[in-house]
């Protein structure tokens, strides 16, 4: 595994991100994976197809809004779906919706497409699909459209102080 700076795959010059700066901070180690971004299809399928990796080992980042006002963040495998009503119970909360895209600039400092749990405006109660315990490393968002990390999901749990659960729908 590269070491906390980060290594670049597929990049010249890779500006460091939030996300990026935060992982450094935290001593985690990350790899850097550049691809090329298509405006037309920003889904996370597109992206394993440019990595050329597996859908179950990338991650995405969604951010919900609760019963009660508040935020979280979900990250699940790419080509699943979020099963709301579970995410809800794991994280002692009425209900779960999604934020609309329109505020996700606002919330979290980063747009569709490039939006990582990580580094984010402020910090979020996170939790993240159990199946990320299947791979010795998993990819979310670098923090920007085009860039995606890396990691340990053990150090991604660290990171953003989630919790572990099943998450998606079956």
């Amino acid at each position: 595994m590269p070491r906390g700076e980060g290594s670049a795959v597929g990049a010249k010059d890779t500006k460091k991100t939030n996300a990026m700066r935060e992982l450094e901070r935290a001593g985690v180690a990350y790899t850097e994976h550049v691809y090329e971004v298509d405006e037309s299809d920003l889904s996370g399928v597109h992206v394993c197809a440019q990595l050329g990796e597996d859908p179950g080992a990338v991650f995405k980042t969604l951010v919900c809004s609760t019963s009660s006002g508040s935020h979280v963040v979900c990250c699940i495998p790419v080509a699943e779906e979020l099963d709301l009503k579970a995410a809800a119970r794991v994280l002692g909360e009425k209900s779960l919706s999604m934020v609309h895209v329109r505020d996700l600039v606002g919330l979290t400092g980063y747009v569709r497409g490039g939006c990582s749990p990580v580094g984010m405006k402020k910090s979020f109660p996170t939790v993240i699909d159990e199946t990320c315990i299947l791979y010795d490393t998993i990819y979310v968002s670098g923090g920007r459209r085009g860039l995606q990390v890396e990691l340990a999901p053990d150090d991604l749990v660290r990171v953003t102080g989630a919790q572990v659960a099943a998450i998606t729908r079956e």
